[in-house]
């Protein structure tokens, strides 16, 4: 009988994918430290304290008095505790909501959204707290 010296392998090289699962490890590590967490531009108040909380909900003000929750699109006044109220979703008792207001806002700007909160700790039984973020004095 004549048998075949040539057997057929079946292997795969493994050593290729690893160096690309490492390379797209860096790609994705990169990336994700260039995407900025504010999505508006705001010049905010300078302080020297060093508060840090769990952010659940973020409301920005704007220069023109525009109010956002979490994201760009412009929610009206008498909208905004309904949309911080859906932004907490399932927080039982003690949500952050962080206020991100341009250093130019007016207090009363400032007072609309600690009422909604206020509003909704009331209605729900919640203690639901807001804190003002602050960039660092210089």
């Amino acid at each position: 009988m004549i048998r075949s010296q040539n057997k057929i392998k079946i292997e795969t090289n493994s050593s290729s994918m690893s160096d690309l699962v490492f390379l797209l490890l860096i790609f994705f590590m990169i990336t994700s430290t260039l995407i900025s967490p504010n999505a508006v531009k705001l010049l905010l108040p300078e302080s020297n304290s060093k508060t840090m909380a769990r952010e659940t909900v973020t409301v920005y003000i704007d220069e023109n008095h525009n109010f956002f929750v979490n994201n760009d699109v412009p929610v009206a006044v008498s909208e905004l505790e309904y949309f911080i109220r859906e932004s907490i979703g399932t927080e039982n008792d003690a949500a952050c909501v962080t206020l991100r207001a341009n250093k130019d806002v007016p207090v009363q700007d400032v007072v609309q959204v600690i009422d909604a909160v206020n509003n909704i700790n009331s209605a729900s039984g919640t203690k639901h707290k807001v804190i003002l973020a602050t960039s660092p004095k210089k």
